[in-house]
């Protein structure tokens, strides 16, 4: 009779302890501070702002024209493509790992990881550039860039790769070409201001800005400034970095000022700009928030630090402004662009008449479907992944909504996820807090 009574206790134990104990919640099994809180600085000053609130229902029998699953061979760019706007991605979602290798640093390895033949791409604090092949599932190269001097700075580099050369800019002012298949550098410069920005290329340019808002077009052969635009700078330095998005025409440049720049790829010339720091103390030493450009289609979606706004690519005009923020990058989808506001809410846009399709709240959607309180959650990225929207929280839980924002599953990822994933081959690439490279399929 005792034994039927443990039985049953085990049995009820474990029937409530998902949503008590499986650490979905915000702070429950969470290894790292929220560092990438990119917000912290403005609410501290902020006087009034009253945050998105408001739930609205998706139209009955609405249907989405989803774009075809795309899968991604490589990931040479720490956005994905020249956009910043992610595609629908082909995943296995099996959430089985395949592979996790041993400890390939003392340092963290920085938020951001690149594929390329096979190969993943990343570095360190301490300005290591490491590359692990996927076939040989082993380090095959580790580099570093600095001497002596420099071992007591921490590094934080930007990444892209192209054809086998690892083009690097970094916060002490270095940019240099990295050939990792014949293990020696292209070229260096020390152009002895910070970088501040992800980097870009188009064609034979290399595109970066500094900590100064100063846009840069390089020669990527040679290194060489071929053209330097200055922009509005910022005495006090916030958390923003500055970011740079592509289309067929134009370079988007954001600075940290707030100001939005459309520069002609073919001249080099500005062809329009807009400041959309709407705080209404505009001086050099105000603090703008906001998150990477995305566009598509002829329409730039971008955050402030209480807004979204939507812009024409080709005049700067813009269309629409919405009253909330995304707290990580949107992705449009067709004619719809989706973003996660400050407070989680999960909200779905029209782009073309900026009309909100659908809005939620993520905490609530998964409390209802835990059959458990509203707590915290805290998100880490999104994704579109197999016709689907892909939420990945800081505790390492997946949620997985349908297109029309109905949770249809929760998952916990086999290691802690530290920096931000990437998918390509079907398969799930990250690194962990212990700095092993995992990769589901």
């Amino acid at each position: 009779m005792k034994k039927k009574i443990l039985f049953l206790f085990i049995i009820i134990f474990y029937s409530c302890s998902f949503d008590n104990k499986s650490g979905i919640w915000k702070n429950e099994n969470l290894e790292s501070k929220d560092v990438n809180d990119t917000f912290r600085e403005f609410k501290k000053l902020a006087i009034t702002y009253s945050p998105f609130k408001k739930i609205v229902k998706i139209p009955n029998n609405f249907e989405f024209k989803v774009p075809a699953i795309a899968n991604a061979t490589e990931w040479n760019d720490i956005f994905l493509s020249d956009t910043n706007n992610l595609f629908n991605l082909k995943y296995s979602n099996l959430n089985k790992q395949n592979f996790r290798s041993k400890k390939i640093s003392r340092k963290s390895i920085t938020n951001y990881i690149l594929s390329e033949n096979n190969n993943i791409i990343c570095s360190d604090l301490n300005g290591n550039i490491f590359i692990f092949s996927l076939i040989e599932k082993k380090l095959i190269n580790k580099f570093n860039f600095y001497k002596k001097k420099f071992r007591n700075i921490e590094k934080k580099l930007n990444l892209i790769v192209e054809n086998g050369i690892i083009y690097v800019s970094d916060n002490i002012g270095f940019l240099y070409a990295y050939d990792y298949e014949k293990s020696r550098v292209i070229w260096a410069k020390n152009y002895k201001i910070p970088f501040r920005s992800n980097l870009k290329i188009s064609e034979d340019k290399l595109l970066a800005s500094n900590q100064n808002n100063n846009l840069y077009f390089f020669n990527k052969y040679s290194g060489e400034i071929k053209k330097l635009i200055p922009t509005e700078e910022t005495v006090v330095k916030n958390l923003f970095i500055n970011n740079l998005s592509l289309n067929n025409n134009y370079t988007f440049f954001l600075n940290t000022y707030g100001s939005l720049y459309a520069v002609s790829k073919k001249d080099m010339e500005i062809k329009w700009f807009v400041n959309l720091n709407q705080s209404l103390d505009i001086n050099p030493s105000n603090l703008f928030m906001g998150n990477q450009i995305v566009n598509n289609n002829q329409k730039i979606v971008v955050n402030s630090n209480q807004s979204t706004f939507i812009l024409d690519s080709k005049t700067g005009a813009i269309l629409f402004k919405k009253n909330f923020s995304s707290i990580i990058r949107p992705i449009i989808i067709d004619q719809y662009f989706l973003s996660i506001s400050k407070n989680n809410y999960l909200i779905m846009t029209n782009i073309n008449n900026g009309k909100i399709l659908y809005s939620l709240d993520i905490s609530q959607e998964v409390a209802n479907f835990l059959k458990s309180k509203k707590r915290e959650i805290q998100i880490k990225t999104m994704m579109i992944v197999n016709d689907n929207i892909y939420i990945f929280l800081k505790n390492s839980f997946l949620l997985k909504f349908d297109l029309n924002g109905t949770l249809k599953g929760i998952n916990k990822l086999p290691n802690k996820l530290n920096t931000f994933p990437i998918i390509i081959d079907g398969s799930m690439a990250y690194f962990d807090f212990k700095n092993r490279l995992s990769v589901l399929n």
